[in-house]
């Protein structure tokens, strides 16, 4: 898995660029100011890291990056799971206007910066120019050291989260239990009032339409028995003529054959009277006037209208008010108990301890062994005879990432005593240290591309050398881009570019370019020798590119 094309346009003071990329080890070399960082910036941007508008080219609207890498099988189903599409290339672009405004993709559909940034996490391991600050400060350490020694702490935090929500439940309960026992108090008085109505979810309506009826039943009888008088009396009613209407018919159907049809129709209206006739005969029967049902009716009715004005409510929100008020007091309840409580945060707290002594046992194994292993590159970087220690100490308090703090110590020449980086190493020492860490660290990693930028500033001689072997030798098993000033640096190289920058009429842009023999032999030659290259120079330049190549050999 590896960077195989970057694509820019109008981006800071490059027009236009489209730049193959290969596996192995490659260099960026160029002039001071040529633009040799833009190309991480831009793969920076392209990876989630913020935008803004100073990053489009002066006249342009709109800056356009791309970045294009091999199929990362790893993250297949990282891909499946946020919907983008599998391709037989992963292409990344973002877009940056004037306004600061971007906008991202992930093989055609649209991703969200932050989708980026994990992407990038996973395809780059980036070592700037001034990775050496990070080495004194106590997360970055204590993160490198974790990453060596292959553990994650994540299930620690979510531990220490559940520890400090714990005690503070538990603070909060002792703090606040007089508060909530006269909170508790009320709730109960007020459950215990509307307990004494003890309203039902859909008794309101049902009360209201009970009542409504038994207020009109004298009426509504009165209504049911003169519909069943006109329906069955013999002289006033409508059965009788409609059967003797059925029956002429009928009687003369056989006349005229039309008649039957009409007949049919007269006896199922006759069949619908009789059904009316029957539930009104029903209703008549199972309806009385009930005065004391009424009363019963009248003062349930008044006791909801007085609990709904007190507690300010509509008579139809009291069941639903007595269940919240009933689970708030389950809530306090549980709350107020101060044993569980306390309880319960003992439990978390074990549980962060257990997770946390694991964490310092797997820390305190993997210490000696990068102090081992970064002593061991210290010795060809100029520091022979330094040595470099991983102290643990045991923090007074327990914190979100465990029992230890960590702390990186250096000797700088055999025989002193190893001290705070910050305190004890110069800027040329603290790059090289960096450098040393990067390329023991960075070999432990995930990521397909490793990308150093200057990070051998400060070094130069047979350091140097030494600096193009190791990132030669790391280029074997990943890719690994290496923008530098060290000509011995690029004398290792398997792929060689060169960045400059050149003015028009149009204005400045920057360019970058693959070298071919002559081309790389000279570029060599005025990283020795300045602007003007002499024979000597040259000389010198293939002298360095014809010793590298039968090293590699």
């Amino acid at each position: 898995m590896a960077l195989k094309r970057i694509t820019l346009r109008d981006f800071v003071i490059v027009q236009q660029l489209d730049l193959d990329l290969h596996t192995g080890f490659t260099v960026l070399t160029g002039e001071t100011g040529a633009g040799k960082s833009i190309l991480i910036d831009a793969l920076q941007l392209a990876l989630g890291s913020r935008a803004d508008a100073g990053v489009v080219r002066e006249g342009a609207t709109q800056a356009d990056i791309s970045a294009e890498f091999d199929d990362p099988a790893h993250l297949h189903a990282w891909l499946e799971e946020g919907g983008f599409a599998r391709e037989d290339t992963l292409l990344l672009r973002r877009v940056i206007d004037t306004q600061g405004r971007s906008r991202a993709w992930i093989n055609g559909a649209p991703a969200t910066a932050t989708q980026l940034r994990a992407l990038g996490e996973a395809l780059l391991d980036i070592h700037g120019q001034h990775a050496w600050q990070s080495l004194t400060r106590a997360d970055a350490v204590r993160e490198l050291l974790d990453a060596y020694a292959g553990v994650s702490t994540h299930g620690l935090h979510q531990h220490w989260t559940a520890w400090r929500a714990a005690s503070k439940d538990l603070e909060h309960a002792i703090a606040a239990q007089d508060t909530l026992q006269r909170e508790r108090e009320r709730l109960q008085w007020q459950i215990g009032e509307l307990d004494k109505l003890n309203p039902g979810m859909d008794e309101w309506d049902e009360l209201n339409t009970q009542h409504t009826r038994l207020s009109h039943a004298q009426a509504l009888l009165e209504t049911a028995q003169n519909a069943l008088f006109l329906l069955e009396d013999d002289e006033a009613g409508i059965s009788s003529p409609l059967g003797r209407a059925q029956d002429m018919l009928q009687d003369n159907e056989h006349l005229e054959p039309e008649f039957q049809a009409i007949a049919d129709v007269l006896a199922s209206s006759l069949a619908q009277i009789n059904d009316a006739q029957h539930s009104l005969q029903i209703y008549l029967r199972r309806t009385e006037l009930d005065p004391e049902k009424l009363a019963e009716l009248d003062q349930r009715l008044s006791l909801w209208m007085q609990l709904a004005r007190r507690y300010k409510r509509t008579p139809q929100e009291l069941p639903a008010l007595l269940q919240s008020w009933r689970q708030e007091l389950r809530q306090l309840d549980a709350v107020v108990d101060i044993d569980r409580l306390r309880k319960a945060e003992q439990q978390a707290q074990e549980a962060f301890q257990t997770s946390a002594r694991a964490l310092s046992q797997q820390r305190a194994k993997a210490a000696p062994k990068l102090s081992r292993a970064i002593t061991q590159a210290m010795q060809g970087l100029g520091m022979q005879g330094g040595r470099f220690e991983v102290q643990l100490d045991k923090l007074a308090e327990p914190g979100a990432h465990g029992l230890d703090s960590v702390q990186f110590l250096v000797a700088g020449h055999p025989g002193a005593t190893p001290k705070p980086i910050g305190k004890v190493a110069s800027g040329g020492e603290l790059s090289r240290l960096s450098l040393a860490i990067a390329v023991t660290t960075s070999e432990l990693g995930h990521a397909g591309t490793l990308i150093f930028d200057e990070v051998d500033s400060g070094v130069g001689g047979a350091v140097a050398e030494t600096v193009g072997k190791l990132m030669r030798a790391l280029g074997k098993d990943r890719q690994v881009l290496a923008v530098t000033h060290l000509p011995q640096v690029a004398a290792c190289a398997d792929h060689h570019y060169v960045v400059a920058k050149k003015r028009d009429k149009a204005g400045t842009s920057s360019t970058v370019t693959p070298t071919d023999t002559s081309q790389r032999e000279r570029e060599i030659a005025r990283m020795l020798g300045g602007e003007k290259i002499s024979a000597t120079t040259m000389a010198h330049a293939r002298e360095m590119l014809v010793q590298a190549t039968q090293e590699i050999g």
